[in-house]
């Protein structure tokens, strides 16, 4: 089985290690200094109460270097995904699987949904249709990634924590690639169960998302922190509600309730979002698939989304003003 990770920063970059060491034929895509600090050095993964691992690995700026995979998984931030379809035609053959692993509302989400929904496009995570004409809906499988970790300096990944890659059919069957990619990642020490209702778990993880991470980007705060200010969960909570409302309409099924949500936010302690971490650091900020892909879902099931509404108007201008929206 050959894999290529596509976007081998903090997560990419844990999955490569892990698959390496399990002996699986790995190739990753990064650029910049990371991929220089790889090919020089290889890529190091440091976990709690473990020794340091190093692994050499194929590494490339390129895709047609690599050639066609079996599974391209796709780990970049949403909104890098569209500019860089073209740049990963070379790794896509009559039988490649792209998997992907981004957060927010993919891209597939309609496909094979059922209903009179069955196919629509969502504008604000594939403007465009290019991931949907690029890829093809059919190659795509589904997955929630759970682990937190960060590039701690060029070729180096340090693990935080969690250990679960989710997969799941769009449709919800158990196929033969969803179980054939998951017995290759428990095998390198990762979680990967094939959920036939992978739409459910996405939400769950979307609810936070969705809300902490603007919240943070406006004023600043750390999890623990605008889980427990009363203000600010408020905020959080409503936002979540108007989600839940929206999800099902779709179908969704939550198995906990917004309450215990929050308080499994705050249980993180004095953690800094992603997006918040974008706004500190210059980088792109990741307000599309998080935020106004749910907006776009009301419009579409007809649900009004006022507190989400307000949060991304707010969060849409800090981006601007800071030039990385």
């Amino acid at each position: 089985m050959k894999i290529c990770i596509f976007g081998a920063g903090a997560i990419g970059g844990y999955m490569a290690v892990k698959l390496v060491q399990a002996g699986v034929d790995v190739s990753i895509v990064a650029r910049g200094p990371h991929l220089a600090a790889i090919q020089s050095r290889g890529l190091t993964l440091i976990e709690e109460g473990a020794d340091p691992v190093t692994v050499q690995v194929r590494a490339s700026a390129n895709a047609a270097d690599l050639g066609v995979q079996d599974y391209v998984i796709v780990t970049l931030k949403a909104h890098s995904v569209p500019p860089v379809v073209g740049a990963m035609q070379p790794l896509i053959g009559p039988h490649t699987t792209i998997v992907s692993g981004v957060n927010g509302v993919p891209w597939w989400y309609f496909h094979k949904i059922g209903g009179p929904l069955e196919g629509t496009r969502l504008r604000s995570v594939d403007p465009g249709d290019v991931q949907w004409n690029g890829f093809g809906p059919d190659r795509v499988l589904g997955c929630v990634v759970y682990p937190a970790a960060e590039v701690s300096e060029p070729g180096v990944i340090r693990h935080i924590e969690g250990n679960r890659f989710s997969l799941g059919e769009p449709d919800g069957s158990k196929s033969d690639r969803a179980n054939a990619l998951s017995q290759v990642l428990q095998s390198a020490g990762l979680k990967a169960p094939v959920r036939p209702r992978l739409r459910d778990e996405l939400w769950v993880k979307l609810w936070g998302n969705l809300s902490f991470n603007p919240i943070s980007a406006l004023t600043h705060a750390t999890l623990d922190v605008l889980c427990t200010d009363p203000g600010t969960r408020d905020v959080a909570r409503r936002m979540m509600i108007e989600a839940q409302a929206v999800a099902e309409k779709l179908g969704v099924s939550f198995p906990i309730d917004v309450d215990r949500r929050i308080e499994g936010g705050a249980a993180v302690g004095a953690h800094r979002t992603s997006m918040l971490q974008d706004l500190d650091a210059g980088r792109p900020m990741e307000i599309d698939a998080l935020v106004a892909s749910v907006q776009e879902l009301g419009r579409i099931t007809e649900t009004p989304t006022p507190t989400i509404d307000t949060v991304l108007a707010l969060v849409a201008l800090r981006g601007r003003v800071a030039g990385l929206y």
